[in-house]
């Protein structure tokens, strides 16, 4: 297909930036248009990304997507959590593909938790159209939200959303930090390091080449939902790590990750656009933008513990083989079972003992 005189690539309009910025262009801002300029970068194109297989054309697969038991057990927190503040609203951020926001709404139904209004916060157009083709059964229960509302009474969920906002990149070259940015290399693009104040959390004997992330916008955005939940609570499911763990002196290189076609690399700079750009969450700078912001840490755990809980065994008695079989992967400790981890946060007035987190919390390890 010709391209009109007015349009362009994503890789010419990343370069366009690079210049304008004076040849350095610092990664989060190089990951936010590889992931989400509008029409161009990975999330708000055509694309499918999320499915089972690549022979799908998808390039990774969520939970929501690997089973249904997912969301029915997730459901029975958020039912609880409905009960405990008097919410009769959930709020889903980043809702992929809508297979999770189906399999809660259905669930909540069945468990008559009393919901009244479904609302999803998309900044992909493109995924917003697929979002309201898969769940146009509940009609008007369901709505769209361009961005963060002003005040939030509503049980909030987020899957998979931390990992995918984007981070700056620190390099330690054994004397010092600097801020790892992107520059214009002909057709492509390179990794070039300038001097900065920044620096990671902590600092744990740090060895020369280690390359690691900080998560200004995902906290940024923790403490203003924060700012903003006034009654309910909030459910964040992510791969992730504890302060501590997150910046090992063993992990020189990292956590920055790409999926395509459901293969994993470390190479952001190519393919842009193309394929998926993620880096592990923090959670205890997570925890801790929730708490300096208003908000107490109901529980942290492991994805398997926290379905555990939430009586995913008793779903699982009356499934298939073939259903047993891929919700294991949900629980298994190579799969996702302890990868995926869960934190919850209510507003510091209205805090309850959240199922999910009744045995196995980890809060004391953030």
């Amino acid at each position: 297909m010709r391209r009109g005189a007015a349009e362009v690539t994503l890789a010419e309009r990343i370069h366009a930036e690079i210049a304008a910025a004076g040849g350095w262009l610092p990664f989060d801002r190089f990951m936010a248009l590889a992931l989400y300029e509008p029409g161009l970068g990975y999330y708000a194109g055509g694309r499918r990304k999320f499915g089972a297989m690549p022979s799908e054309g998808s390039d990774f697969v969520t939970a929501p997507e690997m089973s249904p038991l997912f969301g029915r057990t997730l459901a029975r927190q958020l039912a609880q959590a409905m009960e405990a503040s008097g919410c009769r609203e959930v709020m889903e951020f980043g809702a992929g593909s809508g297979a999770l926001a189906a399999q809660l709404i259905a669930e909540l139904d069945a468990l008559g938790a009393g919901l009244a209004r479904y609302r999803i916060v998309e900044l992909s157009a493109e995924l917003r159209q697929r979002q309201r083709e898969r769940l146009a059964h509940w009609g008007e229960r369901v709505d769209w939200l361009d961005s963060l509302p002003d005040e939030i009474e509503a049980v909030v969920v987020g899957n998979e959303v931390l990992d995918a906002m984007p981070v700056q990149l620190l390099a330690f070259d054994g004397q010092a930090w600097r801020e790892r940015g992107v520059v214009s290399a002909g057709e492509g693009f390179a990794f070039e390091d300038r001097d900065s104040m920044l620096r990671p959390p902590v600092d744990t004997g740090f060895v020369p080449g280690t390359v690691t992330e900080i998560h200004p916008q995902a906290k940024a955005f923790v403490g203003t939902l924060a700012r903003t939940l006034r009654r309910g609570a909030a459910f964040f499911i992510d791969y992730g790590f504890p302060e501590a763990e997150y910046y090992h002196p063993q992990r020189r290189g990292g956590t920055l990750m790409c999926h395509q076609g459901h293969l994993a690399d470390a190479d952001p700079l190519v393919a842009v656009g193309d394929k998926d750009i993620t880096a592990h969450v923090n959670f205890t700078g997570i925890a801790l933008a929730g708490q300096d912001a208003g908000l107490v840490v109901l529980g942290y755990t492991s994805q398997a513990n926290f379905l555990l809980n939430c009586g995913i065994a008793d779903l699982l008695q009356g499934a298939s083989l073939g259903e047993r079989a891929m919700a294991h992967r949900l629980l298994a400790e190579h799969e996702m079972g302890e990868l995926f981890k869960v934190i919850g946060f209510a507003p510091l007035s209205a805090p309850f003992d959240a199922l999910g987190f009744e045995r196995g919390d980890r809060s004391h390890k953030l």
